[in-house]
Parts: structure tokens; sequence; C-alpha cells
């Protein structure tokens, strides 16, 4: 297996816009994956955690993705989120991601449930097993409550269809032990906006960013920049942008960057409970940092 260079820079954790009433704006979305293309977004995350996934049924799970891969028609690549707390449900979501034509698909760990490394290794394993496409490991602890060690890692770096993990953890010496430790033609994305130059300049391949809902052009080129080792160019591109990778998580996500995107007049204001809008007060900061970009 080599380097699959369609899957590296700058990819995108999609939010999913919805309308007033919460349900999905399928026109909104369109816009969004056109707003990507011309961006120079590498790739698109559909319904990853950043997409409400935790809040869609599962039929409309799979029309997101559906759509996204029908909006794109093939101009740039597709990553279906399709990670479940239950293995067989992680299944049927990846062989959807599959039949709907998903270039490959972004398996979060399991949630809540707290798997030891031996049941992450077996579901990952088994859903691989059962579904004949590209997957991507998805470790963020700070929202599952549960953490793949590098070990499990590269133990599944071995298995059949296992490309790549995105790492959440925010921590480079886990993104070191994962440089060091897994093949080299295992993809290593970033998860973490705030230290995603860092990690890729260390030799990871690419990040996985909430930030490039906002700020697409600039993170592919900052993105791209780090990734040629050019640490210069990437640094002073990322600079400015730093306040924004802390506002878009001053409340959780995706409540920050929905209300950006709404903001930057890229969607409506729909969020669904238990997520609500972003408070008044953090209103103030992530608008001042909007504004300081240029972007409202």
């Amino acid at each position: 297996m080599r380097i699959n260079h369609l899957l590296t820079g700058s990819m995108v954790a999609l939010i999913t816009p919805m309308l007033e009433d919460g349900s999905v704006d399928f026109s909104s979305l369109e816009s969004l994956v056109e707003f990507h293309i011309k961006s120079g977004t590498k790739a698109i995350v559909s319904m990853g955690t950043t997409g409400e996934s935790a809040t869609l049924n599962q039929k409309e799970h799979i029309e997101v993705m559906r759509k996204t891969v029908e909006f794109a028609k093939g101009r740039i690549p597709i990553i279906a989120g399709t990670g479940a707390n239950s293995t067989s449900e992680a299944i049927e979501l990846t062989q959807a991601g599959k039949d709907i034509g998903a270039d490959a698909c972004l398996l979060v760990t399991p949630y809540y449930n707290k798997p030891t490394q031996e049941g992450l290794y077996q579901h990952y394993k088994l859903i691989s097993e059962s579904v004949d496409i590209d997957q991507i490991l998805y470790n963020v602890p700070g929202r599952t409550a549960v953490d793949l060690s590098v070990e499990t890692a590269v133990r599944l770096s071995a298995v059949k269809n296992i490309i790549g993990i995105k790492d959440a953890t925010g921590d480079l010496n886990v993104a070191r032990a994962l440089i060091d430790q897994c093949p080299e033609d295992f993809l290593l994305y970033s998860g973490d906006d705030a230290t995603a130059i860092e990690f890729i300049l260390m030799g990871g391949h690419g990040g996985i960013s909430v930030s490039a809902n906002v700020a697409p052009e600039a993170l592919a080129k900052a993105y791209q920049a780090a990734f040629e080792d050019n640490k210069e160019v990437a640094v002073s591109i990322n600079q400015p942008l730093t306040n924004l990778h802390q506002s878009l998580f001053i409340e959780s996500n995706p409540i920050p960057v929905k209300w950006a995107m709404h903001k930057m007049g890229k969607c409506e204001r729909g969020i669904r409970l238990p997520l609500t809008k972003l408070s008044q007060e953090a209103r103030v900061i992530l608008e001042r940092d909007l504004s300081n970009l240029g972007v409202i």
C-alpha cells in the first residue's frame, strides 16, 4: 500500500446544516460542498461527530452521506463517518458508506460502553473484515471516555482496509509515538486544530479539522506547506487562526462552529437538542475572532 495523496492535507469535519426546526438543510449542504471544493479542501468528512452523528437517526445519517457524495460528483473525496458504539451498527453504517460511493470511512471509538483495548481491536477488526472499504480509526477520548492506545493502533495498522488514524488527543507525545511506530504508509491525521501544524511537521499526513469549516482556504495552504515540511510558511499562515482554533471549542463542538457558519451566511441556526445555540457570552468572543479574520 502506498500513501494516498488524495487523502493528505486539509480535510474538513463538515457540519450538518439544519433549519430552525432541526431538519437537515440539503440546499445549504450542497453549497458547503461547493465552498470546500473551491477553497482547496482536500477531502470532506460527512457525518463525523462534528456533523452531529449522535443526534441523527440512521436513515438521516445515511441520507446526509449519500447527498454529500452526490453533490461532490467525484470532484473531492468523501469520507463517511460510520462509527458507533455498537459494532453491528458500525458495520451497517460502513456498508452504507460503501454502497453510496464514499471513498473511505471514519470510525470513532465506541463511546460510553468503554471497551477494553482487546475489545477495541476486535471491534475494528470485525468491521474491516465485514466491509471492503478503506477505514480510518478515530480516537477522541475527551468525547468518548475510551482511549485507543498507541499499541492497539499499531496492532490495527496491520489489519486489511485500515489505512490510517485520526488522533484528536492533542497530545504531541502520542503523535510522536504513532509516527515512530506505525508503518510508513499508514496515514496519520491530526484531529486537534490547535496542534495540527506541529503534528504534520513531525511527520503526519494532514488534519481532519473543525476550523476548516470557517477558514478552508487558509488551512488548505497551511497544511500543505506543513506536509511539504515548509515550516515557516505553514506557521505564518496558521498564526492568524490561533484564536479561532480555541474559540471554536469555547462550548461543546459543534455548537460554536455552527454559529460561526450561520454568522458567515453559510447556513441557518438549526442545531439539535441536547445541543443548544451558542450562549450570548460566547458569541461575543467568537464573533470578535471571526471579524478579525474578515469572514464576517
